[in-house]
């Protein structure tokens, strides 16, 4: 048998795809000719080439139509003279950043370049959407016959769907989904551009999303593992105590939608140890006193009185997963004993806040009715005191208050609102107060105007630091197929199926849900009575609740 002169490695489970820019958004004009070239796959070349006494280098902008992650391959027939030409690329998730001078602190989106006639020169790995690139020699001229984005992702097929009757939030559930899909590399991003590593915290909404569209993908497993095997107890997940809790709920949601009990018995040492240590954090009177880094997401981060109220609803929440997670493991003694700290936990009583944030928490945990928590402050002014982080928690303890159509305004308003500004995938931050007049992320900045990317922000996501594609922020597509398709897995698994949809507004909703058993298949369609008629396709051996 021949040997194999290959050296063997793991294998990437992502593909690489070359994209064709969608348009020349902007060119410096002099010394750019042919511009055009670029958006045609052929033998025709954009000419970048010196003019004396310009001010500016030739400079093209192109724009790819969407966010994606990868690099630029240049394909360059000449350069004369007959020697290598220097480049200057930026890579941007707007065409401000594009233009600006890009953040270089966990990815590099500003680089200088030698590019080699005859050849394919790939620059660049990070999240973007517009691609510039300048001549910096003064006295080359450079035959650009390509400007490909190398899009590299995961190649999978999206088995969730969601389509009702207004495309506005048809394009939330699948900017969300996308978004999220891009996030998906070597493990669980929180966002493509910038963070490349497992957030614990960021990944829940992201896995709700993932069993959503791509049903048990083994990433969630590695994610969630990765971040156990490198925080041996007592440490915090990511250096921040409220993280870790994360990580208990959700182990408890995963296998609440999958099921996989050998997997979760591989959790059994770590989960105990976790339990205990945060059993030890509440005190006789039930109060929590998590050491480490307090927090919960950056909009409460300067709110003590918010963040103590969000933490003790956090606490709580994770304390009742975890028995829960332990009567499923058979460990009775250890579920008896947190769920007694989980309720000790719920009914202790901080300091009032106004903060959403923290009484969408304490609405999930039960410490307080959600009806009446949604009357008096989720649904007070509710486009504002939001992040696109606990957005979805907010969204979750609305519906527990029968409160759809708020839940449907909200998102065609906060989330519609980045989508109205350019927006391909949802952002790391987004306030509503931002946006007047402001100009879009596909757009040149204009003199004059707020540049909604470069000047707004806030904590580390300032001006172009701010990331444009957080996993983070696409709850709204597990929303929508859990509260409108009304699908959730009744017992573990989806041995037995809940179907409870809540249309609003809407006169009709159809979807599909991936399960362990197979694909769930819903239409809903508003009678003239205003009832619902439901057709349901479920796989064998799934039963309806």
């Amino acid at each position: 048998m021949p040997h194999n002169p290959v050296p063997q490695g793991a294998l990437d489970p992502r593909e690489r795809h070359f994209l064709m820019p969608t348009r020349v958004l902007w060119t410096s004009g002099a010394g750019v000719e042919h511009p055009e070239a670029l958006l045609a796959d052929d033998d025709t070349a954009c000419i970048l080439r010196p003019t004396k006494g310009a001010s500016e280098h030739p400079a093209i902008l192109l724009d790819f139509g969407s966010e994606l992650h990868g690099g630029l391959r240049l394909d360059v027939p000449a350069i004369k003279p007959h020697q290598p030409g220097r480049l200057r690329v930026r890579f941007g998730e707007s065409a401000s950043e594009a233009m600006g001078t890009p953040n270089q602190d966990h990815a590099i989106h500003d680089t200088e370049i030698l590019v080699a006639t005859m050849g394919h020169t790939e620059v660049g790995c990070t999240g973007f959407r517009f691609a510039r690139v300048d001549l910096l020699e003064p006295e080359a001229i450079v035959n650009l016959r390509a400007a490909k984005a190398v899009f590299l992702y995961r190649n999978l097929e999206y088995h969730g769907n969601f389509e009702c009757d207004d495309e506005r939030l048809n394009r939330v559930w699948s900017t969300g989904a996308y978004t999220v899909h891009l996030c998906m590399q070597d493990f669980v991003w929180d966002g493509i551009k910038r963070d490349r590593w497992v957030w614990i915290g960021d990944l829940h909404p992201e896995a709700q999303v993932i069993s959503t569209v791509f049903g048990e993908h083994p990433i969630v497993p590695a994610s969630l593992d990765q971040l156990r095997d490198r925080t041996p107890l007592p440490g915090w997940m990511n250096g921040i105590s409220s993280y870790s809790l994360w990580w208990i709920l959700l182990h408890r949601d995963w296998y609440r939608y999958h099921g996989n009990l050998s997997y979760l018995r591989e959790q059994r040492a770590y989960l105990l140890g976790l339990l205990d240590r945060v059993a030890a954090t509440v005190d006789i009177e039930g109060m929590e006193h998590l050491d480490g880094r307090r927090f919960l997401e950056w909009p409460t981060s300067e709110d003590p009185v918010a963040m103590d109220a969000g933490l003790q609803a956090l606490v709580t929440l994770s304390l009742q997963g975890g028995a829960w997670l332990c009567e499923v493991l058979g460990e009775k003694g250890a579920a008896s004993r947190f769920r007694a700290v989980a309720e000790r936990a719920s009914r202790y009583r901080r300091a009032p806040t106004p903060a959403k944030q923290a009484n969408a928490l304490a609405v999930l945990a039960g410490m307080c009715g959600a009806e009446e928590t949604n009357r008096a402050i989720l649904a007070v002014d509710p486009h504002r005191g939001l992040s696109t982080f606990y957005g979805y928690y907010v969204l979750q303890a609305r519906a527990m208050a029968g409160d759809t159509q708020g839940c449907l305004d909200l998102l065609r308003a906060y989330w519609g609102g980045m989508l109205d500004l350019g927006a391909t995938t949802f952002w790391e931050g987004f306030d509503l107060d931002w946006t007047p007049n402001a100009t879009r992320i596909d757009e040149l900045p204009i003199p004059g105007r707020p540049d909604i990317h470069a000047d707004f922000g806030n904590w580390c996501y300032q001006g172009l630091r701010h990331s444009l594609c957080h996993g983070w922020a696409a709850g709204p597509t597990a929303w929508l197929t859990e509260h409108v398709l009304g699908l959730s897995p009744a017992t573990p698994g989806f041995a037995r199926l809940t179907v409870a949809p809540h249309l609003g507004d809407l006169q009709w909703a159809r979807g599909t849900l991936p399960t362990p058993k197979g694909l769930i298949t819903v239409e809903h369609e508003r009678r003239s009575d205003g009832s619902v008629n439901s057709k349901v396709t479920a796989p064998e051996g799934v039963v309806g609740s």
